[in-house]
């Protein structure tokens, strides 16, 4: 088996409906953090961390995901010929080369687990990462990187971990853990959502290396919490079958942006993070401060 990882499946077959009415016509993708839409920061992820092949797991409605990563010859040369060229640089960026992106429908919304496995024939035996977008991480080394880096030493199915709130726990896929070397843990168990005890403290998010045997497991569609195929369950498989799962702890800042209150949170952060935006924007947000100081 190849150890070093090309691919990468990225599920956004959601209907995202926590942003309806917008999503209703917009796929909740193409939203923008400032002026890049959530997938963006997903493809620049995966590319810094060497992946080549993008494999797409979408729904009907998706369509305008599609277009946004073909070329638009048009505007295009418009900006050639005016001589914006930081707007030419920043729209190449979201062109993809010929045959470097695949699309696959998911025709009922089964789960992870089910959106990862209907990838499987354009991954065949090869380890693949699976991103997340809904899940924005600010990191000055990208997250996937971290993660690659850590499992060219030490092969084996990884996760990107978090520590959360135990009064949280519920609304994550949850670690035991069996060794803790610090960003490295080995993991001995994992519980999807458990609504009470839950192993530890160490939250799943969406960023997971793979080996194939994972499709193997999911091939069996089995359900899990929610009546969904759970991706959770299908690692689990691994630790009870005896191959090695480990949760990595990332340097970073993790923005839930597939909720209202996280996407909100992630603009504020990534605009005080612009040179050209932070000035004017925090002296907008010290004004609301203060106003509902005053307001108190």
């Amino acid at each position: 088996m190849r150890t070093k990882i090309t691919k990468a499946v990225f599920p956004v077959a959601g209907l995202g409906t926590r942003f309806l009415p917008a999503t209703k016509s917009v796929p909740k993708e193409i939203m923008t953090l400032v002026d890049r839409p959530l997938i963006q920061y997903a493809i620049d992820e995966a590319r810094a961390a060497g992946i080549k092949e993008f494999i797409f797991v979408t729904s009907r409605g998706k369509s305008a995901l599609e277009d946004y990563f073909d070329h638009s010859p048009q505007l295009e040369a418009e900006l050639k010929e005016k001589g914006k060229t930081e707007l030419l640089e920043a729209l190449e960026a979201t062109n993809m080369d010929s045959g470097a992106i695949a699309y696959i429908r998911q025709h009922k919304a089964l789960g992870l687990g089910h959106a990862v496995w209907c990838a499987r024939r354009l991954i065949g035996d090869e380890p693949f990462a699976v991103i997340l977008p809904d899940d924005v991480i600010a990191a000055e080394k990208p997250c996937l990187q971290q993660m690659v880096e850590a499992f060219e030493e030490s092969p084996g199915n990884m996760v990107a971990a978090m520590e959360v709130p135990l009064s949280k726990a519920k609304s994550y896929g949850m670690l035991d853990v069996s060794e803790d070397h610090g960003n490295l843990v080995s993991v001995k168990g994992m519980v999807e959502k458990p609504e009470k005890d839950p192993p530890s403290n160490l939250a799943v998010i969406g960023r997971y290396l793979l080996t194939p045997q994972v499709l193997k497991n999911l091939n069996r569609k089995s359900t899990g919490a929610g009546g969904e195929i759970q991706l959770t369950d299908a690692i689990a498989q691994e630790i009870t079958e005896g191959r090695k799962v480990y949760g990595y702890r990332f340097q970073g800042q993790r923005f839930d942006c597939g909720s209202k209150a996280g996407f909100l949170q992630a603009t504020v952060a990534f605009g005080l993070a612009r040179e050209e935006l932070r000035d004017e924007l925090s002296d907008y947000l010290h004004e609301i401060v203060n106003f509902s100081k005053a307001a108190q």
